[in-house]
C-alpha cells in the first residue's frame, strides 16, 4: 500500500470538512476520488501534500506517518499536486516553466549558481534535457518557446502537469486536470493521463467529468459532505444507489424505479 488514510478529521471551527475517512493507494493504481460540489474532495488532497493538518488522524505514504509534515518535506518523498487553477509563471517559456521543479534534481548550491561553475552549468543542462523530455512526453514540445499565458487552456492545463512531473513524484495528485477543456482536449489528457501511470507514477484524481473518471480509474471513492460512502470498481459505482442520490438528489424510492 503506497497511501493510506486513516480515519482522517478535519473540522474548520464548527463545519466538519472531512469525517472519519478511510481510504488507500495501491502503487501503480489511477484511483479516482469523487463526490458533488462542497463535498471535501480538494480538503482531502490539501491535508494528503501539508497545506493544512488534520484534526484527528493519521496519513501513512510509503510505511512512513506523515502527518502534518510541511508541504515541501511530503513533496520531497514523492507527493506532489497539481490544483483546479492553472500555476506557472506567466512571462516565463513553457520550457522554462517545465524546468522550475526540475530543479529539485539535482541538488545544487548559491555558489554554484554565482560563479557559474563547471558544475552549475552541467546540472543546468541536465534540468532543461529533462524538462525537454516532459514536454514531449505531454505533446508540448512543439509550443517549448512559447510564453505560458498566451498559451490556450488546454495546454496550460497540460503544462500545470509538467511541472508536477518535474518533480519526479512517485504519487501525482490531479486536481480537476480536466476542467474546462473541449472533448477533443479531454480525450488527448487522459491518453497522457494513462501513459504518466504506463511510466511508473501512480495517480489520485479528482474530477467532475464522469465519463473520464470512469474510463481511467481502476477503483474510485465517493465522498459526501466530507464523509465516504461508497468505494469499489467504476461498475459498481455506477450502479450504487448512495452515489446516485448523492449526485441527483432523488429520494431512494426513486433510484429503485
Amino acid at each position: 500500500m503506497m497511501l493510506e488514510i486513516r480515519d482522517v478529521t478535519k473540522s474548520f471551527g464548527g463545519l466538519l470538512a472531512v469525517n472519519e475517512l478511510n481510504m488507500s493507494v495501491k502503487q501503480g493504481e489511477i484511483i479516482g476520488l469523487i463526490g458533488p460540489n462542497g463535498a471535501g474532495k480538494t480538503t482531502v488532497f490539501n491535508l494528503i501534500t501539508g497545506f493544512i493538518s488534520p484534526t484527528k488522524g493519521q496519513i501513512i505514504f510509503e510505511k512512513t506517518n506523515i502527518t502534518g509534515k510541511p508541504p515541501h518535506a511530503i513533496a520531497s518523498r514523492g507527493i506532489v499536486r497539481t490544483f483546479q487553477q492553472s500555476a506557472f509563471l506567466p512571462d516565463f517559456t513553457v520550457l522554462q516553466n517545465s524546468a522550475t521543479s526540475c530543479y529539485l534534481y539535482p541538488k545544487g548550491n548559491i555558489l554554484e549558481a554565482i560563479f557559474n561553475t563547471p558544475g552549475y552549468k552541467k546540472k543546468e543542462t541536465a534540468v532543461y534535457q529533462r524538462a525537454a523530455e516532459l514536454l514531449k512526453f505531454l505533446g508540448l514540445e512543439p509550443v517549448k518557446d512559447e510564453l505560458a499565458e498566451n498559451l490556450p487552456h488546454g495546454y496550460q492545463r497540460l503544462l500545470g502537469i509538467a511541472i508536477a512531473l518535474s518533480a519526479k513524484p512517485k504519487l501525482l495528485l490531479l486536481d480537476e486536470p480536466l476542467g474546462g477543456m473541449n472533448a477533443s482536449e479531454v480525450s488527448e489528457t487522459i491518453a497522457f493521463i494513462s501513459k504518466i501511470r504506463e511510466s511508473g507514477t501512480t495517480v489520485l484524481l479528482v474530477e467532475h467529468n464522469m465519463r473520464a473518471v470512469m474510463e481511467l480509474c481502476d477503483r474510485i471513492v465517493v465522498i459526501n459532505f466530507g464523509r465516504k460512502i461508497a468505494e469499489g470498481l467504476p461498475a459498481e459505482i455506477q450502479k450504487n444507489t448512495e452515489v446516485i442520490k448523492a449526485y441527483l438528489g432523488v429520494s431512494e424510492d426513486a433510484t429503485q424505479c
